[in-house]
């Protein structure tokens, strides 16, 4: 199984609602939060770049990669707890600012173009709705 938190803004390049990152990222830049919800933010986000490792490609198309657009998305896999229970603090943010966050399951993620041991970022299957 695969989770993926969104909320109910359409991301551009994937055309699927985008991630809790995004989101929290783009409160921040607003000036929304307050300074504990940014320290939270900051910590969390060295928490994933230390634990997370950076996913290689995010199109199945085939290389040159950067004229390709990136229509893949990232899902964490349901063993990932750890990270999971640190992406529940920012959706607890985000709501805490009347953000309505979602969470996704499934076990179809569609074409898959990278996977680790807590992640992979697949290109959905035409006409797939979560």
């Amino acid at each position: 199984m695969f989770l993926r938190f969104v909320v109910a803004e359409i991301d551009e390049d994937s055309e699927r609602e985008a991630g809790v990152f995004q989101a929290i990222h783009k409160l921040r830049k607003a000036g929304a939060l307050s300074e504990f919800e940014e320290q939270q933010d900051e910590l969390i986000g060295r928490w994933f770049d230390q634990n997370l490792p950076e996913p290689t490609r995010f199109t199945a198309a085939k290389p040159p990669f950067h004229s390709k657009k990136n229509r893949a998305i990232s899902w964490f896999k349901d063993t990932a707890l750890e990270h999971i229970d640190r992406v529940r603090i920012l959706v607890a943010i985000l709501q805490d600012h009347g953000v309505s966050v979602q969470m996704l399951k499934t076990d179809r993620v569609g074409y898959v173009v990278y996977e680790d041991e807590y992640q992979i970022v697949a290109e959905p299957f035409a006409g797939e709705q979560y």
